[in-house]
């Protein structure tokens, strides 16, 4: 048990974050008509809007809160008189909230995607898994939520922030902050060392492009507008 757990906790990060930057990277460069998200809004569209903006809001504040929360130094929060009681009791306030717009944007999405034959017909086995896989991860979160409630002073909280510093910052001992933790935290920071493993496999890679280069993108792109009433020929217009 215990090289089973220096092997998850010790070893399968940097595996995982090896495979994640490595293999987004490849496949940027030898694969970018992959790189997309695959949307199917012209189906259920309504259903989509409103499952992809729950989803996305509750992410987006659960990846920062991970984040910000693992990755900044204790004395940080020292310094500023937070307390690792606060800490514990903001994660699990901010965190439930997100945590729960997240899921219902996420089954809206299962329930999208399982349930409508069209879509089905069109999904890959890597859309339906990583939806699923996403799923799975969610939900040990929130059950986190219950865990930590019986560890209101936040000393559960430090153990994570100092396996997450060391392990970014290569020193050892890690796998040993963790190892006497309840095992659905255990369950939740596997599978989220998995979900960087299969990302660059998965539609997530759109995760890291932003269109902000169109801002100012030089020249024009010529399209055609509609075919005027009093004839056949198309006029064109410049858009930038």
């Amino acid at each position: 048990m215990d090289y089973l757990n220096q092997f998850i906790f010790g070893y399968y990060p940097y595996l995982c974050l090896t495979v994640c930057i490595i293999g987004s990277i490849l496949r940027f460069e030898h694969g970018q008509y992959s790189w997309r998200s695959g949307s199917s809004q012209l189906l259920r569209r309504r259903q989509l809007m409103f499952g992809s903006v729950l989803f996305h809001v509750g992410i987006l504040i659960i990846f920062l809160g991970h984040l910000g929360g693992l990755l900044t130094p204790i004395w940080v929060f020292d310094a500023l008189g937070i307390s690792h009681g606060a800490k514990q009791i903001l994660a699990i306030v901010a965190g439930g909230f997100a945590g729960i717009l997240c899921f219902i944007g996420i089954v809206l999405l299962i329930h999208r995607r399982l349930f409508d034959q069209r879509i089905w017909a069109t999904s890959s086995f890597g859309d339906t898994a990583i939806l699923l896989l996403l799923f799975a991860q969610l939900s040990l979160g929130l059950l986190t939520i219950f865990v930590s409630l019986n560890h209101l002073d936040g000393q559960e909280m430090v153990k994570f922030m100092e396996w997450a510093q060391r392990i970014v910052t290569f020193r050892g001992g890690a796998a040993l902050l963790v190892a006497d933790v309840h095992p659905i935290f255990k369950a939740h920071l596997f599978l989220g060392l998995t979900i960087f493993l299969v990302f660059p496999f998965t539609r997530l890679v759109h995760m890291l492009s932003a269109p902000v280069w169109y801002i100012g993108r030089p020249g024009y792109q010529i399209v055609r507008t509609r075919k005027q009433h009093s004839g056949n020929q198309s006029s064109v217009a410049p858009v930038k």
